[in-house]
């Protein structure tokens, strides 16, 4: 019986900290799927990321971790209408313009940090999101600890999939944001005001990309460093393509990749005496694969990145 119950336990927690893990990747994701429909690929959503990321330190810092997260989802906001201006204003190349933003994230964050937190760095003193359980569904073996005991952000995520899906593929405006990335020229014919279904689109996807950064520093490590985010921005946007630009197909596509990366723990703590860095490697390896094996079936929306 003891070891039935250890074994339950250590599956609770593998499975929490998956989806604790998958958590930024499946809002960053979503976000991007939707901006994808409409025919734009943001590569800044590393950078609105890290924004989001070093503003929830901030405002959690100054007023708590509800304030951390309505400024991370502003500091993405702020970015993605930074991408928007010099890629659906000026009509500049989407690929040059997200690099961009994501480097220049990359710098001010770093020096943003330095001078509000000094040499000595923000530490764990950041206030930070506590695990919201969901009464009885809590206490389910397995289950109860992954899917009904997370912080808040995780609960947006599961709850917005199925939401953007019904909104994507059952609604006119759904289908307005699909048809601006499929042909612009046919639905500019059709009236519809493809700049503003697409900046509409790109600075959501920026607002879910400052969440996902903001998860980041709340709900899992309860501090800031510079560029923390590690690239998860980039395998947002490979996340959507094995998701395939479905927000259903993106959440579980999300799970993986954090399943993968808890298992990269697991393997850490067994003591196996491989080196390190083939464990950091695995759950962006397994990801490649799975993307690979994807890819071929999978076809991008017409007119994405014109």
């Amino acid at each position: 019986m003891t070891d039935a119950v250890t074994v339950t336990a250590l599956i609770g927690g593998f499975g929490a900290a998956a989806v604790r893990v998958a958590t930024p990747l499946v809002l960053a994701a979503l976000g991007e799927t939707v901006a994808e429909r409409a025919g734009i690929i943001n590569l800044g959503i590393e950078g609105a990321m890290l924004a989001g990321a070093l503003a929830a330190a901030l405002g959690s810092s100054a007023a708590g971790p509800w304030a951390g997260l309505v400024a991370a989802i502003v500091a993405g906001v702020v970015m993605a209408a930074l991408f928007a201006v010099v890629a659906i204003g000026a009509g500049a190349d989407q690929i040059i313009a997200g690099t961009a933003v994501t480097l220049g994230a990359v710098g001010l964050t770093g020096a943003v940090y330095r001078v509000a937190y000094g040499a000595a760095g923000a530490g764990l003193s950041i206030p930070t999101l506590a695990p919201l359980p969901l009464g009885p569904l809590s206490r389910l073996p397995i289950v109860g600890p992954a899917l009904f005991a997370q912080p808040l952000p995780t609960y947006i995520g599961f709850v917005l999939a199925p939401l953007l899906w019904w909104v994507l593929f059952r609604t006119r405006g759904g289908l307005a944001l699909r048809a601006t990335g499929e042909s612009v020229a046919l639905a500019r014919a059709a009236g519809v005001p493809v700049r503003a279904v697409r900046t509409v689109a790109t600075l959501f996807g920026g607002a879910l990309a400052g969440l996902g950064g903001a998860s980041l520093v709340l709900a899992q490590v309860g501090t800031f460093a510079e560029r923390m985010t590690a690239g998860r921005g980039f395998v947002a946007i490979a996340i959507v393509v094995l998701g395939r630009w479905n927000p259903i197909g993106v959440l579980f596509a999300a799970l993986l990749f954090g399943a993968a990366t808890a298992l990269q723990f697991v393997f850490q703590a067994m003591g196996l005496s491989v080196p390190y860095q083939l464990f950091l490697m695995l759950p962006y390896a397994l990801t490649m694969v799975a993307l690979a094996g994807a890819v071929g079936g999978v076809r991008a929306p017409a007119d994405l990145g014109r």
